[in-house]
C-alpha cells in the first residue's frame, strides 16, 4: 500500500484510517509508540504471573523449611514487564512511592455498583 495514493486521491481517507487502526500489533508504528509492550499479549502476561507465584510460592516453602537460625531468604523479584515500572513521579500514575489515600479509594457504593 502506498500512503502517496492519499495525497493523490485514489486511496481515501476513511480506508487510510481503517488500514492504520488495524496494523499488526508487531507493526513499526505499534511498536515506536508502544515500545516492547507491543510483544506482551495476555498470555505472556499470565505467563509472568505464573512464574512470579511460583517464585513466591518456593520462596515461601524455603523460609518455611529452613533453621531458625539461618539468615531470611531475599523475597524473589517479579519478572520485569513492559511499561510497568515507572521510575518517574512526574508520570507515575499514582504518583510514585506515595500510597493511595482514602480520597481516591471508591466507595462502597461504587464498588457495588460497578460489580453489578
Amino acid at each position: 500500500m502506498d500512503l502517496l495514493d492519499w495525497h493523490r486521491g485514489s486511496l481515501s481517507t476513511r480506508r487510510l484510517s481503517v488500514l492504520v487502526k488495524h496494523m499488526p500489533r508487531d507493526s513499526a508504528v505499534n511498536r515506536e509508540l508502544h515500545g516492547e509492550a507491543v510483544e506482551w499479549d495476555a498470555s505472556t502476561h499470565l505467563l509472568a504471573a505464573a512464574v512470579d507465584h511460583l517464585a513466591v510460592a518456593n520462596w515461601i516453602t524455603a523460609t518455611i523449611n529452613s533453621g531458625e537460625d539461618s539468615d531470611p531468604m531475599e523475597y524473589p523479584d517479579p519478572v520485569p514487564r513492559p511499561n510497568l515500572a515507572n521510575p518517574d513521579p512526574e508520570t507515575d500514575p499514582l504518583g510514585g512511592e506515595e500510597d493511595l489515600d482514602s480520597d481516591t479509594l471508591p466507595t462502597p457504593a461504587e464498588l457495588a455498583r460497578f460489580f453489578a
